[in-house]
């Protein structure tokens, strides 16, 4: 399966608590933070979802 790699470019201060939770699960904990997952549905949503806060690239 495909390979995602996102970095956190922006703050989820004052962000709905929804988004705020939706980048918590992706895995960040700090800003400009890097993370490689697979490329699920399930990802693929929540990166759509918060996509204003992060830089995806595919791998």
């Amino acid at each position: 399966m495909a390979k995602v790699r996102m970095t956190q470019i922006r703050s989820t201060i004052d962000r709905p608590e929804n988004q705020k939770r939706t980048v918590r699960a992706l895995g960040f904990t700090k800003l400009n933070q890097t993370i490689e997952v697979e490329a699920t549905p399930q990802i693929q949503g929540m990166i759509n979802k918060v996509s204003h806060l992060l830089k995806v690239e595919n791998i």
